[in-house]
């Protein structure tokens, strides 16, 4: 009976010291209304009202509340190569999923539109490719936590078992070669010239 209650209070302690999560925070699976941006809103084009191609979608814009806001459009260039970025409103847009396939709309503008707009001017400069890389390296770290520790342990020590094991291994190669070279200098200069006759 006691072992039951010391259980139990433990139990509650542990919980009481877990942090509360809204029943709200986690999302199990997606709705059929729901669609990821990265699979199908960034990079789709986007169609004026005749349905030609006047843009694609680059990026979101997100306001300090994390609500989106806009898109940022680019238009003109080949291969994004001199590419304009244009940032557009989201009531702007008509956007449709159907089939798998998202479809956006902007009926109020052509190219010549989007192509005579203000490009979108940054509050702060893009993260390059290289500071991504050191973040991407330092999440690795973290996610690896005690593996990546034990594992440079190990390489060390792995490093340094060969290391002793290759000293005599490598000192009999030196004297090996040494030897070589002696025997060498001996058959290219003997120390008694040939005698003349």
């Amino acid at each position: 009976m006691t072992a039951k209650i010391v259980a139990l209070a433990l139990g509650a302690l542990i919980a009481g010291a877990m942090p509360a999560l809204a029943d709200d925070t986690f999302f199990a699976e997606q709705k059929p209304t729901e669609y990821l941006a990265r699979d199908r809103l960034l990079g789709a084009n986007v169609h004026d009202k005749d349905g030609k191609i006047i843009g694609d979608i680059e990026d979101l814009v997100v306001d300090s509340d994390n609500k989106i806001v806009g898109v940022i459009i680019g238009v003109g260039g080949l291969l994004g190569v001199g590419e304009k970025k244009v940032a557009v409103s989201l009531p702007s847009l008509g956007i449709e999923s159907a089939g798998g396939k998202v479809n956006v709309t902007m009926p109020s503008a052509t190219k010549d539109t989007l192509t005579a707009a203000p490009a979108y001017k940054r509050a702060n400069p893009p993260i390059g490719w290289l500071q991504r890389a050191a973040d991407k390296s330092d999440e690795i770290r973290d996610k690896s936590g005690p593996a990546y520790e034990k594992a440079k342990e190990a390489a060390k020590e792995a490093y340094e078992s060969a290391k002793e094991a290759a000293g005599p291994v490598l000192e009999k190669a030196k004297e090996e070669a040494r030897e070589a070279l002696d025997k060498a200098k001996d058959a290219t200069h003997p120390s008694d010239p040939p005698k003349a006759n």
